[in-house]
């Protein structure tokens, strides 16, 4: 099956998953998901998660993480897409709920969250915003 954005579909199974209180997510496997996934999982908004086979493709369980019955993800939400891509410089990197939240970016440095491309000085296109 192909897609014709892999990120925001992973998004989006990450999103309804947590609007009916699983406690984990199932979605192909990417070097770009993947990435993204860890900066999530080092930012503290996911327990974790493992690659699995089904059906003899590779695929990651997303393992959800919940404070007090309420998810830790609040929003997540696509920025830059296939039809509009959005970049962005060092100086005019997004700030998302004052600081609450986080911006994923794929820099020349690889994918990193708004605060460590800040601390490296690097801009690049901001894939999404999660709070």
């Amino acid at each position: 099956m192909s897609f014709s954005d892999p990120l925001g579909d992973m998004l989006t199974r990450i999103r309804n998953a947590i609007m009916r209180d699983r406690t984990s997510v199932t979605t192909p496997a990417s070097n770009l998901r993947g990435r993204v996934l860890d900066v999530l999982a080092d930012e503290g908004f996911i327990r974790g998660y493992s690659e699995t086979q089904i059906d003899g493709f590779r695929a990651f369980e997303v393992e959800l993480k919940y404070f007090e019955g309420e998810a830790v993800i609040r929003e997540i939400k696509r920025v830059s897409k296939p039809g509009r891509r959005v970049y962005s410089s060092v100086k005019t990197l997004p700030q998302v709920r004052n600081g609450l939240g986080i911006a994923i970016l794929s820099t020349p440095k690889g994918v990193m969250s708004d605060a460590a491309a800040r601390e490296a000085n690097v801009g690049g296109e901001v894939l999404c915003q999660v709070s």
